[in-house]
C-alpha cells in the first residue's frame, strides 16, 4: 500500500488549491456557452451584397474604403448593442416595447419595414448560395440555389429551430473566417497601405452607389433590430448582459467586419483595376486565385462565398418571418407556424426571383438591393434610440452620453447615405 499514491489531503473550505483553473475553464466554458445571437445577426449582414460590393471596392478604389467598414462596425455595434438591453429590459419583444411606448402603429410599421428589407436581402442570398456553389462544383447556379433553398427549408421544421440555427451559423462563420483569413494570406495584400486606408477617411470619385452599398451591408440598421429578438429567442437574462456583451456581441459584430475588409484587401491586391467602372466580379476574384495557390485557392474563397450566402440566407429569412409575424400581431416564437409561414415567404421570394432570371448572377442589381435597404435603416434607428433612452423602461441600462454620441453620428451616416443613393438614382 505504501507504493500508492497519496490521497488529495482537503484542508477545509479555505483549501483553493487547484480550484483556480478550474473556476477558469468554467468561465471560459460559461462564456463560450453565451455566443450566438450576435453571430446570427452578423452572419446575416455579411452575405453576397457584402461581399460583392467588398470585391468591387477593393479592385476599383485599392485601399481607400476600408475605413467604411471600420466605422460601420462600430456603429452596427452601437445599434446592436441598444437593441439587445432593450431586449433584456422589456416583458415583451422589441415590436411589442415600440407598441406599449410608441404606439400600435409604429410597430407595426417597424415589423413591415424590416420584413420588406428581408424580402429585398432574400434575393442577394439566393443568387449567391447557387454561385458559390456552382464555383465550386460547376453547374447551373439556378439549381444550386433552389437546392440550398430546400436544405434551408427542412431546417425550419427541426424541433429546437433556434438551437439549430444558432450552431449551424457558428460553424459556418468559422468555416468563412478561415477561409478569408487564408485568402488575405494567399493574395499578400499591402498590410501598410491597408491600416492607412482604415483610419484615414477618403471618398473618391466616382464611388457613388458602392459606398451606399457598403454602408448599407456593414452597418445595418435592420440586423441590429433583430439583436433583441436573437437574445430573448436564447433565453439571455439581464444579468448576463455584460458577460454577453464580451463573449457574444462584440466578436459577433467585430468577426464581419473584418472578414470584409480581408476581402478588400485580397481584391486590391490581385484585381486593381480589373472590370473598369464596374468593378471586378466575384468569378474573376475566384479565377485570379488559381494562379497564385493552384484550385484550392478558388476552392478556399467559394466555401467562404457559400457559407456567406447560406448563413446570410438562414438569418435572413428567420428575422423576416419573425418580425413578420410580430408586426402582424401573431407572435414571435420561432416555434409559431405563423412565423415558419413567413420565412418560407422569405425564402419563396428569393427562390422565384432567382428562377426568373435564369439563375444569372445581376451584381449590379444585387448592390442595388443591398443599397436600397438604408431608405427604412433611419425609421429603425430612431426608434431604438428613442427606446433606449427610456429612464422608465430601462433603469441603469439606459443609454450613457458616449454611447448617444455615437447612436447620432450612426444617423447622421444614415442620411448622407440616403441622400447618396437618391441622388446616384435620379441623376
Amino acid at each position: 500500500m505504501s507504493d500508492a499514491a497519496p490521497a488529495r489531503l482537503n484542508n477545509g473550505p479555505n483549501d483553493t488549491s487547484g480550484s483556480a483553473p478550474v473556476g477558469r475553464g468554467r468561465r471560459v466554458l460559461r462564456m463560450l456557452a453565451l455566443m450566438g445571437p450576435a453571430f446570427i445577426v452578423g452572419a446575416w449582414q455579411f452575405g453576397p451584397g457584402n461581399l460583392t460590393s467588398a470585391v468591387q471596392a477593393g479592385s476599383r478604389f485599392g485601399y481607400s474604403l476600408i475605413w467604411v467598414i471600420a466605422v460601420s462596425t462600430v456603429l452596427m455595434l452601437i445599434y446592436a448593442d441598444m437593441s439587445i438591453r432593450i431586449a433584456l429590459v422589456s416583458k415583451g419583444s422589441v415590436v411589442q416595447t415600440i407598441k406599449e411606448h410608441l404606439g400600435r402603429w409604429v410597430g407595426g410599421l417597424a415589423g413591415f419595414g424590416v420584413f420588406a428589407i428581408t424580402l429585398m436581402f432574400s434575393v442577394g442570398n439566393a443568387v449567391g448560395s447557387g454561385l458559390g456553389l456552382s464555383l465550386v462544383f460547376g453547374g447551373s447556379p439556378m439549381w444550386w440555389t433552389l437546392a440550398c433553398t430546400t436544405v434551408v427549408v427542412g431546417i425550419l421544421f427541426a424541433r429546437r429551430l433556434y438551437t439549430l440555427i444558432e450552431k449551424l451559423v457558428l460553424v459556418i462563420v468559422a468555416v468563412m473566417a478561415a477561409s478569408f483569413v487564408a485568402t488575405a494570406i494567399v493574395t499578400r495584400p499591402d498590410w501598410g497601405a491597408a491600416a492607412v486606408g482604415s483610419v484615414v477617411p477618403v471618398v473618391p470619385a466616382g464611388v457613388g452607389l458602392l459606398i451606399v452599398a457598403l454602408v448599407g451591408t456593414n452597418f445595418s440598421v435592420n440586423a441590429a433590430f433583430y439583436a433583441g429578438y436573437a437574445s430573448r429567442e436564447r433565453g439571455l437574462r439581464r444579468e448576463q448582459y455584460r458577460e454577453t456583451t464580451i463573449a457574444d456581441t462584440i466578436p459577433g459584430i467585430v468577426a464581419p467586419g473584418i472578414m470584409t475588409a480581408l476581402v478588400i484587401m485580397a481584391a486590391a491586391a490581385v484585381l486593381p483595376g480589373v472590370g473598369g467602372e464596374d468593378g471586378a466580379t466575384l468569378k474573376q476574384f475566384s479565377t485570379v486565385l488559381t494562379p497564385i495557390a493552384g484550385d484550392i485557392g478558388r476552392t478556399i474563397f467559394s466555401l467562404g462565398f457559400t457559407g456567406a450566402a447560406l448563413s446570410a440566407m438562414i438569418a435572413n429569412a428567420t428575422a423576416g418571418g419573425t418580425l413578420l409575424s410580430d408586426g402582424l400581431g401573431f407572435g414571435n416564437r420561432l416555434a409559431s407556424w405563423r412565423v415558419r409561414a413567413g420565412i418560407l415567404g422569405v425564402l419563396g421570394f428569393g427562390a422565384l426571383v432567382t428562377v426568373l432570371a435564369r439563375g444569372e448572377s445581376p451584381v449590379q442589381l444585387i448592390i442595388a438591393a443591398q443599397a436600397l435597404t438604408v431608405v427604412v435603416a433611419p425609421v429603425l434607428a430612431v426608434l431604438l434610440l428613442v427606446l433606449a433612452n427610456r429612464r422608465g423602461l430601462m433603469g441603469d441600462l439606459r443609454n450613457r452620453w458616449w454611447q448617444n454620441v455615437l447612436a447620432a453620428i450612426g444617423l447622421v451616416a444614415i442620411a448622407a447615405v440616403c441622400y447618396q443613393l437618391a441622388v446616384t438614382s435620379f441623376s
